[in-house]
Protein backbone atom coordinates (compact mmCIF):
# COMPACT_ATOMS: atom_id res chain seq x y z
CA UNK A 1 0.00 0.00 0.00
CA UNK A 2 2.78 2.28 1.02
CA UNK A 3 4.80 1.24 -2.00
CA UNK A 4 1.31 1.86 -4.32
CA UNK A 5 1.47 5.65 -2.48
CA UNK A 6 4.59 6.21 -3.21
CA UNK A 7 4.47 5.37 -6.72
CA UNK A 8 1.11 7.44 -7.03
CA UNK A 9 3.29 9.94 -5.75
CA UNK A 10 5.87 10.08 -8.04
CA UNK A 11 3.88 10.07 -11.32
CA UNK A 12 2.06 12.83 -10.02
CA UNK A 13 5.07 14.70 -9.58
CA UNK A 14 6.68 13.77 -13.02
CA UNK A 15 3.18 14.69 -14.72
CA UNK A 16 3.40 18.38 -12.84
CA UNK A 17 7.06 19.08 -13.85
CA UNK A 18 6.07 18.49 -17.68
CA UNK A 19 3.06 20.48 -17.42
CA UNK A 20 5.25 23.02 -16.03
CA UNK A 21 8.07 22.47 -18.83
CA UNK A 22 5.03 22.66 -21.39
CA UNK A 23 3.93 25.88 -19.94
CA UNK A 24 7.48 27.13 -19.91
CA UNK A 25 7.67 26.38 -23.41
CA UNK A 26 5.28 29.09 -24.42
CA UNK A 27 7.17 31.66 -22.72
CA UNK A 28 10.34 30.93 -24.94
CA UNK A 29 8.13 31.32 -28.05
CA UNK A 30 6.67 34.08 -26.70
CA UNK A 31 10.14 36.06 -25.88
CA UNK A 32 12.04 34.65 -28.67
CA UNK A 33 9.31 36.29 -31.18
CA UNK A 34 9.88 39.51 -29.12
CA UNK A 35 13.36 39.48 -28.91
CA UNK A 36 13.45 38.38 -33.23
CA UNK A 37 11.51 41.75 -33.81
CA UNK A 38 14.80 43.60 -33.10
CA UNK A 39 16.67 42.32 -35.88
CA UNK A 40 14.28 44.19 -37.85
CA UNK A 41 13.24 47.40 -36.44
CA UNK A 42 14.27 48.94 -33.39
CA UNK A 43 11.44 51.05 -33.22
CA UNK A 44 9.02 48.14 -33.38
CA UNK A 45 10.80 46.33 -30.70
CA UNK A 46 11.24 49.43 -28.56
CA UNK A 47 7.40 49.76 -28.90
CA UNK A 48 6.79 46.06 -28.03
CA UNK A 49 9.42 45.77 -25.09
CA UNK A 50 7.25 49.45 -23.84
CA UNK A 51 3.74 47.39 -24.11
CA UNK A 52 5.51 44.39 -22.09
CA UNK A 53 6.60 46.05 -19.47
CA UNK A 54 3.97 48.86 -18.60
CA UNK A 55 0.94 46.17 -19.60
CA UNK A 56 -1.00 45.37 -15.84
CA UNK A 57 -1.92 42.18 -17.44
CA UNK A 58 1.13 41.26 -18.01
CA UNK A 59 3.82 42.71 -15.33
CA UNK A 60 0.70 41.81 -12.28
CA UNK A 61 -0.62 38.87 -13.66
CA UNK A 62 1.75 36.96 -16.14
CA UNK A 63 4.93 38.17 -15.13
CA UNK A 64 4.05 36.60 -11.31
CA UNK A 65 2.57 33.01 -12.70
CA UNK A 66 5.86 32.72 -15.25
CA UNK A 67 7.89 33.60 -11.90
CA UNK A 68 6.23 30.62 -10.22
CA UNK A 69 6.53 28.57 -13.14
CA UNK A 70 10.11 28.59 -13.47
CA UNK A 71 11.22 28.37 -9.93
CA UNK A 72 8.50 25.24 -9.70
CA UNK A 73 10.28 23.72 -12.42
CA UNK A 74 12.93 24.00 -11.36
CA UNK A 75 12.70 23.09 -7.66
CA UNK A 76 10.75 19.82 -8.81
CA UNK A 77 13.76 18.74 -11.43
CA UNK A 78 15.81 19.06 -8.01
CA UNK A 79 13.24 16.59 -6.27
CA UNK A 80 12.87 14.07 -8.66
CA UNK A 81 16.50 13.93 -9.37
CA UNK A 82 17.35 13.13 -6.11
CA UNK A 83 14.34 10.95 -5.47
CA UNK A 84 15.64 8.89 -8.53
CA UNK A 85 19.00 8.87 -6.86
CA UNK A 86 17.82 7.84 -3.63
CA UNK A 87 15.94 4.89 -5.21
CA UNK A 88 19.03 3.27 -7.09
CA UNK A 89 22.05 3.67 -4.14
CA UNK A 90 24.18 1.37 -5.05
CA UNK A 91 25.62 1.82 -8.70
CA UNK A 92 26.07 -0.40 -11.56
CA UNK A 93 29.57 -2.72 -11.22
CA UNK A 94 29.28 -1.53 -15.07
CA UNK A 95 27.62 1.04 -16.98
CA UNK A 96 27.52 2.27 -20.69
CA UNK A 97 25.33 5.91 -20.12
CA UNK A 98 25.94 6.54 -23.64
CA UNK A 99 24.87 2.92 -24.73
CA UNK A 100 21.61 3.54 -23.27
CA UNK A 101 20.84 6.92 -22.37
CA UNK A 102 21.46 10.20 -25.01
CA UNK A 103 23.34 13.02 -23.55
CA UNK A 104 21.02 15.21 -23.14
CA UNK A 105 18.85 12.53 -20.86
CA UNK A 106 21.68 11.87 -18.86
CA UNK A 107 22.77 15.58 -18.14
CA UNK A 108 19.44 16.95 -17.95
CA UNK A 109 20.23 18.49 -14.17
CA UNK A 110 23.44 19.86 -15.87
CA UNK A 111 21.62 21.40 -18.68
CA UNK A 112 18.92 22.83 -16.54
CA UNK A 113 21.88 24.54 -14.10
CA UNK A 114 23.35 26.26 -16.99
CA UNK A 115 20.02 27.76 -18.18
CA UNK A 116 19.32 28.22 -14.34
CA UNK A 117 22.57 30.40 -14.78
CA UNK A 118 21.20 31.49 -17.39
CA UNK A 119 18.36 33.36 -16.06
CA UNK A 120 19.94 34.76 -12.94
CA UNK A 121 22.47 36.55 -15.77
CA UNK A 122 19.62 37.49 -17.97
CA UNK A 123 17.22 39.12 -14.92
CA UNK A 124 20.59 40.71 -14.01
CA UNK A 125 20.87 42.34 -17.53
CA UNK A 126 17.61 43.33 -17.90
CA UNK A 127 14.76 42.85 -15.52
CA UNK A 128 16.44 44.06 -12.71
CA UNK A 129 17.25 47.25 -14.48
CA UNK A 130 13.63 47.55 -15.59
CA UNK A 131 12.24 47.17 -11.73
CA UNK A 132 15.53 49.54 -10.72
CA UNK A 133 14.19 52.20 -12.81
CA UNK A 134 10.55 52.07 -12.69
CA UNK A 135 9.80 51.32 -8.82
CA UNK A 136 13.47 52.20 -7.28
CA UNK A 137 14.27 55.54 -9.46
CA UNK A 138 11.26 56.31 -10.37
CA UNK A 139 12.27 57.10 -14.05
CA UNK A 140 9.68 58.42 -16.06
CA UNK A 141 8.27 55.95 -19.33
CA UNK A 142 10.86 55.74 -22.33
CA UNK A 143 9.90 53.63 -24.89
CA UNK A 144 12.83 54.89 -26.84
CA UNK A 145 15.93 53.01 -24.61
CA UNK A 146 15.03 49.03 -24.87
CA UNK A 147 17.15 48.87 -28.42
CA UNK A 148 19.97 50.37 -27.28
CA UNK A 149 19.79 48.77 -23.80
CA UNK A 150 19.32 45.39 -25.81
CA UNK A 151 22.25 45.95 -28.38
CA UNK A 152 24.53 47.42 -25.53
CA UNK A 153 24.54 43.85 -23.49
CA UNK A 154 26.15 42.00 -26.89
CA UNK A 155 28.68 44.37 -27.05
CA UNK A 156 30.98 42.10 -25.19
CA UNK A 157 32.48 39.00 -26.43
CA UNK A 158 32.33 37.24 -23.34
CA UNK A 159 28.34 37.98 -22.44
CA UNK A 160 27.78 37.01 -25.97
CA UNK A 161 29.52 33.79 -25.60
CA UNK A 162 27.68 33.17 -22.69
CA UNK A 163 24.25 33.98 -24.02
CA UNK A 164 25.06 31.80 -27.28
CA UNK A 165 26.20 28.28 -24.94
CA UNK A 166 23.60 28.70 -22.95
CA UNK A 167 21.03 28.23 -25.89
CA UNK A 168 23.16 25.82 -27.19
CA UNK A 169 21.96 24.05 -23.71
CA UNK A 170 18.74 24.72 -23.62
CA UNK A 171 18.36 22.62 -26.91
CA UNK A 172 19.79 19.72 -25.50
CA UNK A 173 17.25 20.30 -22.52
CA UNK A 174 14.26 20.78 -24.53
CA UNK A 175 15.47 18.38 -26.71
CA UNK A 176 14.87 15.35 -24.13
CA UNK A 177 12.39 17.22 -22.22
CA UNK A 178 9.77 17.60 -24.61
CA UNK A 179 9.90 14.26 -25.29
CA UNK A 180 9.69 13.18 -21.60
CA UNK A 181 7.16 15.70 -20.88
CA UNK A 182 4.68 13.73 -23.76
CA UNK A 183 5.10 10.24 -22.18
CA UNK A 184 4.38 11.53 -19.08
CA UNK A 185 0.95 13.27 -19.41
CA UNK A 186 0.40 10.08 -21.62
CA UNK A 187 0.64 11.54 -24.74
CA UNK A 188 0.47 8.26 -26.77
CA UNK A 189 -2.07 8.21 -29.81
CA UNK A 190 -2.51 8.93 -33.19
CA UNK A 191 -0.88 12.29 -32.82
CA UNK A 192 2.22 11.52 -30.62
CA UNK A 193 4.86 11.10 -33.72
CA UNK A 194 3.67 14.76 -34.96
CA UNK A 195 3.50 16.07 -31.98
CA UNK A 196 7.29 14.92 -31.05
CA UNK A 197 8.52 16.05 -34.26
CA UNK A 198 7.18 19.39 -33.42
CA UNK A 199 8.69 19.35 -30.37
CA UNK A 200 12.18 18.76 -31.73
CA UNK A 201 11.81 21.06 -33.88
CA UNK A 202 10.98 23.31 -31.78
CA UNK A 203 14.09 22.58 -29.39
CA UNK A 204 15.99 23.52 -32.02
CA UNK A 205 14.83 26.70 -33.97
CA UNK A 206 14.05 28.53 -31.12
CA UNK A 207 17.28 28.55 -28.92
CA UNK A 208 19.04 28.78 -32.82
CA UNK A 209 16.80 31.72 -33.11
CA UNK A 210 17.95 33.26 -29.54
CA UNK A 211 21.53 32.68 -30.89
CA UNK A 212 21.14 34.86 -34.28
CA UNK A 213 19.64 37.52 -32.20
CA UNK A 214 22.84 37.80 -30.05
CA UNK A 215 25.26 37.25 -33.14
CA UNK A 216 23.33 39.90 -34.81
CA UNK A 217 23.74 42.52 -32.35
CA UNK A 218 27.22 41.58 -31.37
CA UNK A 219 28.49 41.71 -34.70
CA UNK A 220 26.46 45.16 -35.41
CA UNK A 221 27.51 46.99 -32.58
Amino acid sequence: MAQSALLKSSIMKKVAMALSGLFLISFLALHVSLNLVSVFSADAFNAASHFMGYNPVVQFVMQPILAFGVVFHFLMGFVLTYRNNVARPIGYAKYNGAANASWASRNMIISGLVVLAFLGLHFYDFWFPEIASKYIHGDLPDATRYYPELVAKFHSQVRTGLYCISFLLLAFHLWHGFGSSMQSVGMNNKYSRFLNKVGYGFAVVVPALFIVVALFHHFNN
